[in-house]
């Protein structure tokens, strides 16, 4: 089936895109596997106007909202594959369904790295966190660990004492401090442990401390990281799109009107930024939404 605009990804970027466009009365269809990166979380925190709701209430309402907009249609597959077929692009989904569209928006977020420590993945977004401004009001005044994977522990290091004064870095092999840098971290009232961690513990989802590789147990309620982070798909790498390089890992070029290296492809969310929020994530959708649309009005009538 053909659309104006296939939206791919229907989380909190892909529906602040698909906003805009059904409020312009175009034709869109939303794809998505129904597995977005916060499905972790128990709670959204920090997001405006909804702050403490399950990420999972709040995008089943903005679902239910959409559907009262006749021009959009929702579809949960997977998307496997992209190509540019003259002025339209295809998008081939795990059921064999093949939809076209004049515009496409890749909503399609990023995975995090889970498997560098064994019980991280059983405990990420309840006791293993990477957000403070996600989850640090929930943790205040606890036993708090930041365990380093990369020089972007220090920085959380350097912040996380806002919310507890029981702070620990553990360096964790992979992150060497200078005089300086140990001396801001005390004067923080930092803790630091040099010895590298070797197992997680406490009954998952819950965390009781880290054990290091010379016998120590460190007691602990939370831990914060900064995971390395992959495109949870292969469409951009399959059109051709081009790629920068963040703090934690590659994500799709775009200009300021989310409009990637490829004319009609459009970006929005996790994979199209260097930092990550719900927040930013829907800022960019309502922005490559109105970007589609203004470009699709350009070249075509309204579809009534």
């Amino acid at each position: 089936m053909s659309y104006d605009v296939v939206i791919v990804g229907g989380s909190f970027a892909g529906l602040s895109a698909a906003l805009q466009l059904a409020r312009a009365r175009r034709r869109i269809l939303v794809l998505d596997s129904g597995k977005p990166r916060n499905r972790f979380a128990q709670f959204a925190h920090g997001f405006f106007g909804h702050d403490g709701q399950p990420p999972s209430a709040i995008l089943a309402n903005a679902r239910s909202q959409l559907l009262s907009y006749g021009t959009v249609s929702f579809a949960e597959d997977l998307a496997t594959h992209a190509v540019r077929a003259g002025e339209k692009y295809s998008v081939t989904a795990t059921s064999g369904t093949v939809h076209t569209a004049s515009r496409l928006i890749l909503a399609t977020g990023v995975s995090d790295d889970l498997s560098f420590i064994p019980g991280l993945e059983e405990r990420w977004g309840i006791s293993m966190l990477h957000c403070f401004y996600c989850h640090g009001y929930e943790v205040a005044g606890r036993r708090l660990g930041v365990l380093a994977r990369d020089d972007r522990s220090l920085h959380t290091a350097m912040l996380l004492p806002d919310w507890s004064e029981h702070v620990t870095l553990f360096t964790n092999g992979v992150v060497t401090l200078s005089t300086e840098q140990l001396a801001e971290l005390r004067a923080r009232g930092v803790s630091i442990e040099t010895a590298p961690v070797v197992a997680v513990l406490g009954d998952a989802p819950a965390l009781s401390g880290l054990r290091l590789d010379d016998g120590r147990m460190i007691p602990l309620d939370a831990v914060f990281i900064n995971p390395h982070t992959r495109m949870a798909s292969p469409l951009a790498e399959q059109l051709g799109c081009e790629f920068e390089e963040g703090p934690s890992g590659p994500f799709i070029r775009t200009g300021p009107d989310k409009q990637t290296t490829l004319p009609g492809v459009y970006a929005a969310g996790d994979a199209a930024r260097p930092g990550h929020n719900a927040s930013w994530a829907s800022a960019d959708g309502v922005m490559a939404g109105i970007s589609a649309h203004q470009s699709l009005s350009l070249a075509q009538p309204v579809c009534r």
